[in-house]
């Protein structure tokens, strides 16, 4: 079964309109998840919503939605009157500007998405859109409404479709001067930094993400499954943290290049 759009509008640039749909490119399916249960019954919990000051439970019909004002008074904003704040095209994703790639800082970038034409008539003007943007080294900006939010959203060619990722704004990201001002500036001496940078480059690879196991993910399910066949789960003993010893940080450098050339020799020989 083919799976079913999170979003459907259109994507315009200029004159050229074409309908779209929109399909979350990540998921946390795979996960293992637990659930809240009832030790004693093995049922499974549901929560409940309950009054801060009275304690009652309160049912689905006398729920509302408050924004707080000051402590403990809130003005109710009802659902009808959110639809006033509604933003115009809701449904279609319009090309504001191109810019270059390098320019968007990593922190702004938040979900990406599958940008797909929604039928084979608008795969023409769909490519049209698509290879405008190939080869050009810049980034479309739009702003799309999903979830009655609005998002700016960064669209780029994406083998025959497009990846739209939205974008954080300003007020989202911390600023890092605070986070890095206690780092004191300390003076790196160049035979140091030529050793760290001879350590980076031994290490140099490619990007593969099927080569990184979520190690935590899969003893987990390990851990569960042995649960279920009736095993006793025996908790490790708490080892000792390796480094915690004051060491010289350039004999450190230098046992680390030697380190690397012994495990590159015997893989050498090993072939």
């Amino acid at each position: 079964m083919a799976p079913r759009a999170y979003w459907k509008g259109f994507l315009r640039l200029s004159l050229v309109t074409c309908p779209i749909e929109l399909f979350p490119a990540t998921s946390q399916a795979e996960r293992t998840h637990f659930h809240q249960i009832n030790r004693k019954t093995g049922n499974r919990l549901r929560q409940q919503m309950v009054d801060e000051e009275t304690g009652k439970v309160v049912e689905g019909d006398e729920k509302g939605r408050g924004y707080e004002l000051s402590k403990g008074k809130y003005v109710e904003i009802e659902p009808e009157e959110l639809d006033a704040v509604e933003i115009e095209s809701t449904r279609t994703v319009e090309i504001d500007t191109f810019v270059p790639r390098k320019e968007i800082d990593k922190r702004y970038f938040d979900h990406p998405y599958y940008i797909v034409p929604s039928d084979k008539t608008a795969a023409q003007a769909f490519a049209v859109i698509r290879d405008a943007m190939k080869d050009k080294e810049r980034v479309a900006i739009g702003r799309i409404v999903m979830a009655n939010r609005e998002h700016i959203m960064a669209l780029e060619p994406y083998g025959k479709g497009i990846i739209g990722t939205t974008l954080r704004y300003e007020y989202e990201v911390r600023p890092a001067k605070k986070y890095f001002k206690e780092v004191p500036a300390v003076r790196v001496p160049k035979d140091m930094v030529n050793i760290a940078e001879h350590i980076l480059d031994s290490k140099a690879g490619h990007f593969r993400p099927r080569t990184f196991k979520d190690r935590y993910e899969n003893a987990l399910k390990k851990l569960v499954r042995r649960k279920a066949k009736g095993h006793k789960i025996e908790v490790p003993k708490e080892k000792k943290e390796r480094g915690g010893n004051v060491v010289n940080l350039m004999d450190a450098l230098r046992d680390s290049v030697k380190h690397r050339r012994k495990k590159s020799h015997g893989r050498r020989k090993a072939a």
